[in-house]
């Protein structure tokens, strides 16, 4: 039998005889702060139980009902007093009237909660308020937005992401809000998921060093700091690969690849402190998460250790009746997410749940450990986060927000997540002095830029909020200058219907433009969106955008393709007739110039793929596939087409410059159970100007006793390089480094030949214990 390093433990059982061995229920390990225990001591059951509840903002609003805001946007007092005076809410969310506010507004409104929770009611708790802030505090007029996870990751610059979250937790405190439902962990393996572009792509190694970058920026060293707030890493567990491609869809996932594939981010942001976690809105093997002990306490809280707080999303209690059928009725699923482990409930529009939750208390149905398990949870965090000391904190303290400074770092982050992927005869970058015509529905867009969680829920009706913002048309005309710039949309979103339907205006217009212009810079992609508005039936582009590529390029001129989507849109049909592809993302406010400084060279490209993009509807695979995915033939019989075909690799990314590796170094060939490889590689850039590289150091498990991946990315770096400028750059590998989920659920590393690589160099080592 081969021998294994075992790394870790998995499962619960293997929990409590390798880390408790005396069974210590999981809440033990959560911090009794002295302060805390004395409030809890003093508590009553509904006072308990309101602590866990959460309601949306717009159920305290003056408006028509609890789903409408009036504007201007004010509190109806006796709304409030019947959730913080009689039932004891202790958690508020979101923006009032699904549309961004002013500092002034925020400050106003979240001062009269805070008022009334602390100077009238019996124990004076501060209220915990919660929003999303997802690339920049975009529930704020006049906040610093940077490019959507999917641009942050294609960086692959963890420095960036961290100040990404520095400023972000900076403004959102501006925004008197101390806790931001952030950072997506969920991997992004299935281009069909409406919210791929939401997380940091596919690969665990990449998302997790990402996801901690962002961590940290938001928390800090202390969340009691009035610059950072308490991240939420969401959504726990397995959310982003439903069987469907669509939101809040069963998902079937063995044990073996859940930990494998989705468990790592979420490990990597525990060990990093995160202070709450957002459960799945969906089903695992037909277990809504939200009901599932085995995964939110024996693993999440027992297993990992976490000791903050769970979340639900949104309705997700009620859906555990109304949705998967699983109760049957609405306080059985209270008792099912409670007992799972669930801590607070996103309601968010009544206040059933606190009175199933009592019931079930006084029944017996939910034991009051379990109640003072999640209160002591939540308590904490409000602790930490010094809400008891400055339950509001004020605009005025913060002269940064908005500042040129900010803006700055966004735009470089946008610069950065540029993506060259093709650059045909080296057409790009473009003359200055060239006449161009600009066209496609993403042209001129600060929508489609942004996309959704930007302003609004899924980014629309934004137009009073992005006045100064440079749309790509903007930032091309402000380059080569108006009249070298021609502008026929040729096809334009209908943003009044559902967000990918889009109509032809004047392709046969554009075509006659095209006729005394030198290039075509031609604008494809998606319109924004967010959650079930998202999911669609065809990864295909559409195929009115297909036909306006189709017929620009009869004209003969040749054309830039820029893809500003939120995920892969399928373009076999076209990539053949493109001279060179940029691929934006969700660049975010600062994307349209950072677009047209890449077009124009005056900056040199850097970004690479954070997945992979698909070349069919019906291959969707990922870089780290198994060998017998990539089988070229049926030996014997017929060749086929290799079935990894793919139309662009994850890591893949082309400069306006060339590097050169060399001279792959291994500071042994032999890896023992306590030791370290040190890998050196050289990179010289050897062109004409100066870049950036990122250098990718990925490795083989050749034979192990499940099939290995192909290859996993193991470490990486971006570094600068002038013209002609060497570097070595180094990594070390430890066992750890290589492990693997084996058939066991156990975390191993199997001695064995690896192969290591870095951009095609190979060499080999041998792991023994």
């Amino acid at each position: 039998m081969k021998k294994t390093l075992l790394l870790g433990c998995a499962g619960i059982a293997a929990f409590l005889s390798c880390n408790s061995p005396s069974g210590i229920d999981p809440s033990a390990n959560v911090e009794r702060i002295p302060q805390i225990e004395k409030l809890l001591s003093q508590m009553t059951l509904e006072e308990k139980v309101g602590q866990m509840a959460q309601i949306t903002v717009d159920v305290l609003t003056v408006g028509a009902d609890a789903f409408h805001t009036d504007e201007p946007v004010r509190l109806d007092t006796a709304i409030l007093r019947k959730a913080l005076i009689d039932y004891k809410i202790g958690s508020v969310l979101n923006t009032p009237g699904n549309k961004a506010r002013t500092l002034d507004e925020w400050h106003t409104i979240i001062s009269q909660i805070q008022d009334m929770a602390i100077n009238e009611t019996r124990l004076g708790i501060p209220i915990l308020y919660g929003v999303d802030a997802i690339h920049g505090t975009t529930y704020t007029a006049g906040a610093t937005f940077f490019p959507q996870q999917i641009g942050q990751a294609a960086t692959w610059n963890p420095t960036l992401v961290h100040r990404a979250g520095e400023i972000t937790a900076y403004e959102t405190r501006a925004s008197s809000i101390p806790w931001d439902f952030s950072p997506v962990l969920d991997i992004g393996r299935d281009p069909r998921f409406p919210r791929i572009w939401e997380s940091f792509g596919e690969d665990m190694y990449l998302a997790g060093q990402l996801g901690v970058a962002l961590v940290t920026g938001y928390e800090g060293d202390d969340i009691g700091n009035p610059n950072n707030i308490a991240a939420c890493a969401k959504h726990y567990l397995g959310y982003s690969v439903p069987l469907s491609g669509k939101d809040r869809t069963p998902a079937y996932i063995p044990d073996i690849e859940l930990r494998e594939r989705h468990l790592p981010t979420f490990k990597a942001a525990v060990d990093a402190g995160v202070r709450s976690v957002m459960a799945n809105s969906g089903l695992i093997n037909g277990v809504p998460v939200h009901s599932s002990k085995k995964l939110l306490t024996d693993l999440l809280k027992g297993e990992l250790g976490f000791t903050g707080f769970i979340v639900t999303d949104w309705k997700d209690i009620e859906n555990i009746h109304d949705r998967d059928h699983v109760a049957k009725d609405q306080k059985e699923a209270v008792k099912l997410a409670i007992n799972a482990g669930i801590d607070m409930s996103m309601i968010p529009y009544n206040f059933d749940f606190c009175d199933y939750l009592v019931e079930l208390v006084n029944e017996g149905e939910v034991p009051m450990s379990r109640i003072d398990d999640a209160v002591r949870r939540i308590l904490n965090v409000k602790w930490q986060l010094n809400l008891f000391e400055t339950p509001v904190t004020h605009y005025k303290d913060y002269p940064l927000f908005g500042s040129d400074e900010f803006a700055h770092d966004a735009y470089a982050t946008a610069q950065e997540s540029m993506t060259l992927l093709k650059n045909k005869d080296s057409v790009l970058p473009l003359p200055k002095n060239a006449r161009v015509l600009v066209a496609g529905p993403n042209a001129n867009s600060m929508r489609t830029l942004n996309g959704g969680w930007t302003y609004t829920w899924q980014g629309t009706n934004n137009d009073a909020f992005v006045k100064g913002y440079s749309t790509i048309l903007d930032a091309v005309t402000e380059k080569v200058g108006k009249k070298n710039v021609l502008f026929r949309e040729g096809v334009r979103y209908i943003n009044e219907g559902k967000y990918w339907m889009d109509e032809t205006v004047d392709i046969k217009e554009a075509v006659r433009a095209a006729a005394s212009v030198d290039y075509i810079i031609l604008a494809l992609g998606e319109n924004s969106y967010t959650e079930k508005p998202g999911d669609l039936h065809d990864l295909s582009l559409s195929a009115n955008q297909v036909a306006l590529a189709q017929a620009l390029a009869k004209t003969g001129k040749p054309i830039i393709l820029i893809l500003n989507e939120g995920r892969p849109r399928i373009i076999r049909p076209i990539e053949p007739l493109m001279k060179g592809i940029i691929h934006a993302f969700l660049p975010g406010n600062y994307g349209g110039m950072a677009v047209a400084d890449v077009l124009f060279g005056d900056v040199n490209p850097s970004g690479k793929m954070p997945y992979t993009y698909p070349l069919y509807v019906n291959s969707l695979v990922t870089y780290d596939h198994k060998p017998s995915e990539h089988q070229s033939k049926m030996v014997g019989v017929y060749d086929y087409e290799s079935d990894f075909a793919i139309q662009y690799p994850f890591g893949f990314g082309l400069s306006y410059t060339t590097f050169e590796y060399s001279n792959l170094t291994l500071s042994s060939n032999t890896l023992n159970s306590d030791g370290t490889i040190e890998i050196g590689v050289t990179i010289r850039n050897t062109g004409s100007r100066p870049g950036k590289e990122v250098v990718q150091l990925y490795t083989s498990d050749l034979y192990a006793s499940i099939t290995p991946d192909v290859r996993r990315l193991r470490k990486f770096k971006k570094i600068g390089l002038k013209a002609g400028e060497s570097k070595t750059v180094s990594f070390n590998l430890k066992p750890e480094d290589l492990s693997f989920i084996n058939e066991a659920l156990q975390r191993v590393t199997e001695p064995g030949d690896f192969e290591v690589e870095v951009a095609g160099l190979k060499d080999r080592f041998t792991y023994v214990e």
